[in-house]
């Protein structure tokens, strides 16, 4: 049967998808494959906001605490925080900075999360740590303006409710959050300030913490929490396999913070998914897949409905949360390898970000947007639905639609990722999987991360085209209807490339 997509837009497409995207630790932002990898997701897709963790940790040594004698003293120094900072902004990002995770000088305890060792221990000076939040962002307003640090949100720690980010107890995730919460207001009241992070699987902290904000008259602009789908971890040697929900779990996150907060004080703030991915591990190979892409479609096209920013974790695998990766490809989180080779869902926000913000239509397995000059686009996606799925089958998906066009024909420009096309990973395993590959493969495995292109020549009759897309195992595929403005002179004959004479009449 075929979807008829109406001329009338139903409504907008937000761009929650795109309003920001996760990091590593904010350290790797001075290495150079870092910045080439932000470069590019800035030209495909062009995020507004990036956030990591790692602001406070020593390897970016804002925190220095001395003696001079007897006494002790401590040292704000911001060297590294500016050129982390100058990057983002070169490459047309703004930060949306997390306060975490403690300095050791100002720590409570030894605990540790992450082979780069982020303490997750309370400050053993609640007034201290104020002092840094307070100094750190008045820095931030004397080298880049009030106007645009005002910009800037800042959430309070990260996931309080798991012993490994927190070895403090839910008051003290809340007493932290008052402090900070205060120290950024004392700096501008309009820097937004919010929390309180939270992993899934948490959903009894959102009435705590409404409560304590509201008796206690405690700033709050946002709310936050993270998004993922993934089960307990199955360990193997570098790396681990875990089971997935359905893809609605996810948006069923996205939405939880609204339903909890439900006839709250809270519950028109904004709502920031400030992390979210199919697994939480970066050492998961689902992340390099065609499957994830096919996964997350449906997501990034309706995520927006549930809230107003969902950061994919993370942007690229520069990243060291079990340590130095092992290969090119090991699970991690990013949507680019490190050397800048396209993973299927990094394909999966570039369509994205070629789409218009008008929606014509949405189902289980596409959407059809218009731009403000008329070029429709269509997102088309094999459904999948977590553990359970044949991963080895090779069904076929047929989606059609009759689409409203401009003109006596089109152009269908198709672009497309599966398991089969646009797939450098399946391109490195059929390779033998080499842990660091020479040149020449590596020069393989990129062209083999190029979206498949094709085109086909539509008729239009009454204002509309039939678009029929047979999609091949957890495919993606934009399609991008070009209206022909035929300008072909009376005079050429294709018939004649080759020198043929006119037929006489």
């Amino acid at each position: 049967m075929r979807t008829v997509v109406p001329p009338t837009p139903i409504g907008t497409l937000p761009d929650a998808w795109r309003a920001c995207v996760g990091t590593g630790r904010l350290n790797l932002a001075l290495r150079s494959d870092y910045r080439d990898s932000l470069a590019r997701v800035q030209e495909d897709i062009g995020f507004r906001y990036i956030r990591g963790h790692g602001l406070f940790s020593d390897d970016l040594g804002i925190h220095r605490a001395y003696r001079t004698g007897s006494r002790r003293e401590v040292l704000h120094a911001f060297r590294y925080l500016d050129q982390v900072v100058d990057g983002w902004l070169a490459a047309c990002v703004r930060p949306f900075l997390e306060t975490g995770f403690m300095p050791s000088g100002l720590a409570s305890g030894d605990r540790t999360v992450f082979w780069w060792r982020g303490n997750v221990t309370p400050p053993a000076d609640p007034a201290e740590w104020a002092d840094l939040v307070r100094a750190t962002l008045r820095h931030l307003v004397d080298r880049y303006g009030l106007d645009e640090v005002r910009t800037w949100p800042v959430e309070v720690w990260n996931e309080p409710n798991l012993p490994h980010f927190w070895s403090g107890d839910q008051r003290d995730y809340l007493d932290l959050y008052r402090v900070t919460a205060d120290a950024v207001k004392s700096v501008d009241a309009d820097i937004a300030v919010g929390g309180p992070a939270i992993s899934p699987g948490s959903d009894d902290w959102w009435e705590p913490f409404a409560e304590f904000v509201t008796s206690h008259d405690v700033p709050v602009d946002f709310v936050s929490r993270h998004a993922y789908t993934s089960g307990p971890a199955q360990h193997v040697p570098f790396g681990v396999y875990q089971t997935l929900a359905p893809p609605q779990g996810l948006l069923d996150q996205f939405g939880a913070p609204r339903a909890h907060l439900a006839g709250t004080p809270l519950a028109d703030l904004p709502v920031h998914i400030t992390e979210f991915n199919t697994s939480y591990r970066p050492d998961n190979p689902i992340h390099d897949t065609a499957y994830n892409a096919a996964y997350l479609a449906p997501v990034l096209a309706g995520g927006g409905e549930h809230a107003d920013s969902f950061s994919y974790w993370t942007f690229c695998d520069v990243f060291e949360e079990e340590g130095v990766p092992a290969a090119l490809f090991h699970g991690g989180f990013g949507m680019l390898t490190h050397g800048q080779v396209p993973k299927p869902t990094y394909h999966l926000y570039a369509f994205l970000a070629r789409m218009g913000p008008q929606v014509l239509a949405r189902g289980e397995d596409h959407l059809v947007t218009r731009t403000p000059e008329g070029r429709v686009t269509v997102l088309a996606w094999q459904p999948v639905r977590g553990t359970g799925d044949d991963f080895t089958a090779d069904p076929r998906h047929t989606v059609r639609l009759s689409v409203p066009v401009a003109g006596s024909r089109v152009v269908a420009l198709r672009s497309t990722v599966s398991e089969d096309e646009g797939n450098a990973w399946a391109a490195w395993r059929d390779l033998g999987r080499p842990r660091s590959p020479h040149p020449r493969v590596l020069d393989r495995i990129r062209e083999a991360a190029e979206p498949v292109r094709g085109r086909a020549v539509l008729p239009v009759e009454a204002g509309r085209a039939d678009l029929d897309l047979v999609l091949g195992r957890h495919e993606v595929c934009l399609v991008e209807l070009e209206p022909v403005a035929d300008e072909t002179p009376a005079w050429l004959d294709d018939a004649r490339l080759l020198g043929d004479p006119v037929a006489e009449p």
